[in-house]
C-alpha cells in the first residue's frame, strides 16, 4: 500500500510555519508528524501540498493509495486501523477525515459514497501554530514510548543528578555531566550525539534531538522540544524549536515556536502573559486579523531564516513570519510580516537578494545546501506576503 500525507483543512492555520513546509513536516514532540506516521506504518510516505513546495515534497502516487490528514498525530491503533482500509473506507473523527483509500487518479471531492468508519478515542490534532508548544507534552509522551519500546538506554554519567532515571532515554554519542535531570513530570529524550553542559536543569516533558546542544547553566521546563542541530541557552519554558536554530544566550523563551534555521540575540526575551491575564490573541493568516486562543499564555511564533538582534523584547502574542530580521530597542509590533528589515520604529522590506546571501551562509556552516529550490520556495514567499509589508 502506498501511504500519502496531504495538509488537509488546517494549513492556513499554521501559517508561517507552512509557507515553508507540509503540514506533515511540522515538528512537535520528539518527531515530525511525518517521521511517526513512517514509524507506525513502518513505510515511507509522500505529501500533497501546495505546488509551490511540490518540488521539494513531491507525490508518488500508485495504483492503490492511503491518504492520511496530516494534521492527525498517529498512535498504534490508529495506524493499524489506517493500514486496514479498503476501497470506498474513510476514517473520521467527528467530521473531520483522518485517511481514506483512494484509486490512482481518483478526485475525492465528498464521502457520501463511502463507508464511514468512526474513531471516538482521544487523538492529538495540530490545528493552529499554538497546538504545537499547547500539545507537546502529550506528543513527547508519544513520542518516547514508540521510539524506546523494546531499547536501553544508553548508561547515563554518573555525576548526572536524576530523578525518575526510569523515564530518561540517552541515545549514543551524548556529552553530560554534572547536569540535573527530572523526569518526574514527564519523560526526558537524550538524542544521538547530543550535548548538556555543565549546571543545567531540565525538567521534562523534554526532548533533545540528534546534535542539539543545552549551553551552560541552561534552566529548561517541560514540555519543551529542542529539534535537531539546534542551540539553547538561558531560560526556556513550554516551547518547540523545529531544528538548525538557536537560542543560545541568556533570556527567556516561553510557550513558543521557533521554525528551521532562526537566531534569536542575546539576552532576547518574549512575554507569554498578558499584564491584565487576559487571553491572547494571535495573527490569524486565514482571517488576517487577531485570533483567540482560548490561552492565557502564549508567546512567540518565528517562520524559517527569521531573526532578532540582542536585546530583542516581544510581546505577548507575537507572530514573525518568514525570513525578518527585527533589531533595536522596544516592542516591535506583534505581527512582523515575511521579509520585513527593522523594529520598533518601523520596517521596510528586506530583499531577497539580500536573505538569500544569508541563508546561504547560515546554511552552509550546517554543511547544508540552500538549494534552487529552497529560494523558489522563498520566492514565493515573498510574493504571496507582499500585501502586508509597508513597501
Amino acid at each position: 500500500m502506498n501511504y500519502i500525507l496531504f495538509d488537509g483543512p488546517y494549513r492556513n492555520n499554521l501559517l508561517p510555519f507552512t509557507f515553508t513546509r507540509p503540514v506533515a513536516d511540522i515538528r512537535v514532540g520528539i518527531l515530525t508528524i511525518r517521521q511517526k506516521w513512517e514509524s507506525y506504518l513502518e513505510y515511507t510516505t509522500t505529501t500533497v501540498t501546495e505546488d509551490y513546495l511540490s518540488d521539494k515534497y513531491p507525490m508518488v502516487e500508485m495504483d492503490e493509495n492511503i491518504m492520511i490528514n496530516a494534521s492527525f498525530l498517529p498512535n498504534r491503533e490508529i495506524a493499524e486501523i489506517v493500514k486496514g482500509l479498503s476501497h470506498n473506507q474513510a476514517l473520521f473523527k467527528g467530521e473531520d477525515v483522518i485517511a481514506f483509500f483512494a484509486k490512482e487518479g481518483e478526485e475525492v471531492e465528498d464521502f457520501s459514497s463511502f463507508e464511514a468508519i468512526d474513531y471516538d478515542d482521544d487523538i492529538i490534532k495540530i490545528e493552529h501554530t499554538w497546538d504545537i508548544f499547547a500539545k507537546n507534552g502529550d506528543a513527547i509522551i508519544e513520542d518516547f514510548n514508540l521510539i524506546t519500546n523494546g531499547r536501553q538506554s544508553e548508561a547515563i554519567p554518573t555525576s548526572v543528578n536524576t530523578i525518575n532515571p526510569e523515564q530518561i532515554f540517552i541515545e549514543k554519542g551524548v556529552k553530560m555531566e554534572f547536569v540535573t535531570l527530572n523526569a518526574s513530570s514527564g519523560p526526558i529524550y537524550i538524542g544521538k550525539n547530543a550535548e548538556v553542559m555543565e549546571n543545567s536543569v531540565i525538567r521534562g516533558p523534554f526532548a533533545l534531538c540528534e546534535g542539539a546542544t543545552v549551553k551552560l547553566a541552561s534552566k529548561i521546563y517541560g514540555p519543551t522540544t529542542v529539534g535537531p542541530f539546534s542551540k539553547v541557552g538561558g531560560e526556556v519554558n513550554n516551547s518547540v524549536i523545529f531544528g538548525y536554530s538557536n537560542k543560545g544566550h541568556d533570556g527567556f523563551l516561553g510557550n513558543s515556536v521557533l521554525g528551521e534555521w532562526c537566531n534569536l540575540g542575546a539576552d532576547t526575551n518574549n512575554s507569554n502573559l498578558k499584564n491584565n491575564y487576559a487571553e491572547v490573541r494571535l495573527w490569524d493568516y486565514k482571517t488576517e486579523g487577531f485570533a483567540k486562543t482560548g490561552l492565557q499564555f502564549c508567546g512567540l511564533m518565528m517562520g524559517d531564516h527569521s531573526k532578532c538582534g540582542i536585546n530583542t523584547m516581544f510581546n505577548t502574542g507575537t507572530v514573525v513570519g518568514v525570513s525578518a530580521n527585527i533589531f533595536g530597542s522596544g516592542f516591535p509590533r506583534n505581527f512582523v510580516p515575511s521579509f520585513s528589515w527593522g523594529g520598533s520604529k518601523g520596517f521596510v522590506t528586506y530583499k531577497t537578494n539580500k536573505a538569500f546571501e544569508v541563508a546561504e551562509v547560515v546554511m552552509g556552516r550546517r554543511n547544508e545546501e540552500f538549494t534552487n529550490k529552497d529560494k523558489a520556495i522563498l520566492e514565493h514567499v515573498f510574493e504571496e506576503t507582499k500585501q502586508y509589508r509597508r513597501e
